[in-house]
């Protein structure tokens, strides 16, 4: 797998996986951004930017068994770039969904993002790339110093993720990233201490799921 900083994404620019190239989110992405493919990217599909790329999971990944499993430790375990997994949850891959959903977020730590089809992933991209592209903008005019060091792209999908937990909505989830400030923090924390943010029903029911 590629490591960070070994692939230089120019400013405004995606780097697409060669295997991508003829496929709808290619072709809808044409006219929207930069697009250039590259072999040997491995198993990453898309680099947003030098340190951020998306890991595509499809459908048929899905129903066809436990390679894109194998696939996402694997590249876990050996790189350092921050992972987003874009996977397709449709009415055929909705049941294998909870799984994807911890293995990926609960066990490996990386942005779970679902979209329906290729055409609604595209658009993802082309919301990712402008949000990079502002990001950097800023970073360019203001004091490398003072720079924040947390990704703001994690914060709405680890708001979105927590608020999956059955009996949790939007206050509950807040003020469970509030306490406990992680997805990580909050599957390892005890029912006592989730019991003192939202009383012991949802306690009991967080620690079960």
């Amino acid at each position: 797998p590629v490591t960070a900083g070994s692939v230089v994404v120019p400013y405004g620019h995606v780097i697409g996986n060669e295997k991508w190239r003829g496929s709808e989110i290619a072709q809808r992405l044409q006219g929207k951004i930069r697009l250039i493919f590259e072999d040997g990217l491995g198993l990453v599909d898309f680099h947003l930017s030098n340190r951020t790329c998306i890991l595509y999971i499809s459908e048929a990944d899905l129903v066809a068994g436990d390679e894109f499993k194998r696939r996402l430790v694997r590249f876990r375990n050996a790189s350092s770039l921050g992972g987003i997994v874009i996977v397709e949850k449709t009415q055929l891959s909705d049941q294998y969904f909870l799984a994807v959903q911890k293995l990926v977020v609960l066990e490996l730590g990386m942005v779970l993002l679902p979209v329906a089809n290729q055409g609604e992933a595209s658009q993802l991209i082309t919301q990712l790339v402008s949000f990079y592209v502002r990001e950097q903008s800023k970073d360019h005019n203001s004091n490398p110093f003072l720079r924040k060091q947390c990704s703001q792209l994690a914060e709405p999908s680890v708001f979105r993720t927590v608020q999956q937990i059955p009996g949790v909505g939007k206050t509950k989830a807040l003020l469970l990233l509030q306490q406990f400030g992680s997805i990580h923090r909050l599957c390892n924390a005890s029912v006592k201490e989730l019991e003192l943010v939202v009383g012991q029903t949802v306690a009991q029911q967080i620690y079960t799921f």
